[in-house]
Parts: structure tokens; C-alpha cells; sequence
């Protein structure tokens, strides 16, 4: 702790503009509505102020925890007793950039905060077509560019022109998008190891009223097959090689299984759902016994897609 004493009183100094926060509770920044305090977070608003908070983390020792928007992750109980970086201000806008070369892609740049619901309403709004599929994944571009989010066909591979990130000295890096290595569910960043600043996708000129009928198409698919109405954090589970987990867990009888205020949801097995006062450790008993039920009656050993933050991984 006497670490993040010092580096709370540095960053003052050096940002006295930023916001920081101190025992922040982490319910208020994650899609599952659970999990307690961490002792420090940093919202950067620049590049130049997450530059600075990196280096002066470096400089004590501090390992940052990067947050996007908490959309596939579970804080413990007890909360997070490090130190937590969030990207805001500046990093979270938009701009329409002009093509590279007549006859290129247009482009849109985004901050890394930039949620993928209001990256894709932009999209529609110029007239660009390409995102119609990240509308309703609830994640920031940093989030996404991190696990390759994709969904309904679509995927950021797909669309990633180029990325800034800053590593966990402050250095700045910019990187293709090819060279990413995105692949399922994960890119060369996946570990943690860069803060994604900000990113370039590079989209083609569409017809806006094709565009909105795909996005309205996807949302509709969404509310009829997904638990929105709910705090979740999506997908629980990884797709298992030759399986998809909800049709296992669904095939075990599972739906409804409920630990406190976790609940396997009755309207998709893959999600488990906060119905209201939920606990980390609620959720976490509730996957236990998931686990186990599923890998007694099919063989299959399910992994749990959202990380766990201030707690044990099962």
C-alpha cells in the first residue's frame, strides 16, 4: 500500500488535471455489477497522461491492470488492492479521417475507452459499412482490439487497420493490424502486456438504410436469444473444440441453476446472469458446479472465458 501512497501522490503532481480515485468500487465498472473496491485507479485522458501514469508506475514497481469496460470480467468480493488505469477524456472520441489514397477505405479512429456500440452508430451515421456486427457487443475498442470481440460472422480482424499502444513503460507502438495476430478470442496484447491508446478501422462507403436494417437485424437476434435484461458478462464459458458450451450445458439440464443471486440463465445457458445482489463468490460457486455437472454427464471440460480480477481463475 505504501506504494500506491507514493504513486497516488506522483501522479498528482505530474497530472494534476487527471481524475483519480481511491478505493473506487469496481460494481460501478463492470457489465456484471459485482465486485468491491480498488484501492487506486487512474483515468488518463490523453496520451500524454497515460504515458505518464505508465512510467511513473514503472518507476515503483506497480503493475497496472488495464479496464476497458468491464464487460468480460468478474471482480472479487473484497475488491482489487492494486492499482487500476481507465482511459477517458480524449481517449474516448471518434473521428471520421479521409482515405489514404483515392479509391481507399474510409477510416474511422477511435479512442481506446470508445464503447463498440458507439463506434458502430458512427459507422452508420457516415455511411460505412463493416461494424454492423459490433453494435451490440458491449465492449470498449481497447477490450475488442485485446480478445478479437466478434460476433454474428464479424470479427475486428476483419476490419483493424492499425493500432497505438503504449507498453508498460509508457513506450509508444504502433502496430498493424496484421500484425496483431488476432485469431479467436485473442491478439498479441491478450496477456496484458500494452494499453491500447487508440485504433484506425478502415470501412467501405455503404448504403446507410442496408447498413441500419443489418444492425437492427443483429439487435433483434440479440434480445430474443440473450439475457439483456440482466447484468452479465456475455459468454461464460469458451467454446469448447467441438462443442458450443451453452447446447452442453443446456443438454445437462442446467438452465435456471442458481447459487445467491447468480443464475444460469433460462433464456441462454452460456450466460450466467446477476439477478439482483449477486457475489463474486455466488457466480463462482454457480461455475464450479457447472463445471462439474457438465464434465460428469459429457466428458467436456468447460473454461471460463471472463477473467476473474482479485480472485482465483477456475
Amino acid at each position: 500500500m505504501e506504494r500506491l501512497e507514493e504513486l497516488k501522490k506522483r501522479l498528482a503532481e505530474r497530472c494534476p488535471a487527471m481524475e483519480l480515485r481511491t478505493d473506487e468500487p469496481m460494481s460501478r465498472h463492470t457489465t456484471f455489477r459485482i465486485g468491491g473496491p480498488a484501492a487506486l485507479m487512474a483515468l488518463p485522458g490523453t496520451v500524454e497522461e497515460a504515458q505518464a501514469v505508465l512510467r511513473a508506475a514503472a518507476e515503483l514497481g506497480v503493475e497496472p491492470f488495464f479496464l476497458g469496460n468491464g464487460s468480460n470480467l468478474l471482480v472479487a468480493d473484497g475488491g482489487y488492492p492494486g492499482f487500476i488505469v481507465k482511459l477517458a477524456g480524449e481517449l474516448d472520441e471518434i473521428r471520421v479521417l479521409p482515405p489514404e489514397k483515392p479509391g481507399a477505405n474510409a477510416r474511422l479512429e477511435a479512442g481506446g475507452a470508445v464503447l463498440l456500440s458507439r463506434l458502430s452508430k458512427a459507422a452508420l451515421e457516415h455511411g460505412l459499412t463493416g461494424l454492423e456486427f459490433a453494435g451490440g457487443i458491449p465492449g470498449s475498442v481497447g477490450g475488442a482490439v485485446t480478445m478479437n470481440a466478434g460476433a454474428y460472422g464479424g470479427e475486428i480482424s476483419q476490419v483493424l487497420l492499425r493500432v497505438l499502444v503504449l507498453e508498460r513503460d509508457g513506450t509508444e507502438r504502433l502496430f498493424s493490424g496484421a500484425n496483431c495476430d488476432l485469431r479467436y478470442r485473442h491478439s498479441r496484447f491478450s496477456d496484458g502486456s500494452a494499453l491500447i491508446s487508440q485504433a484506425v478501422f478502415a470501412l467501405t462507403p455503404g448504403d446507410p438504410a442496408a447498413i441500419r436494417a443489418r444492425m437492427d437485424e443483429l439487435t433483434a437476434k440479440r434480445k430474443e436469444k440473450q439475457p439483456l435484461e440482466y447484468p452479465s458478462a456475455g459468454s461464460m464459458f469458451k467454446r469448447p473444440p467441438g462443442h458450443f458450451a451453452a447446447a452442453l450445458i443446456d443438454q445437462c439440464g442446467l438452465k435456471g441453476l442458481a447459487v445467491g443471486g447468480a443464475q444460469v440463465s433460462e433464456k441462454h445457458a452460456g450466460f450466467v446472469i446477476n439477478r439482483g445482489g449477486a457475489t463474486c463468490a455466488d457466480v463462482l460457486e454457480l461455475v464450479r458446479q457447472v463445471k462439474e455437472r457438465v464434465l460428469q454427464q459429457t466428458g467436456v471440460e468447460l473454461e471460463m472465458e471472463v477473467k476473474v480480477l482479485g480472485g482465483p481463475q477456475i
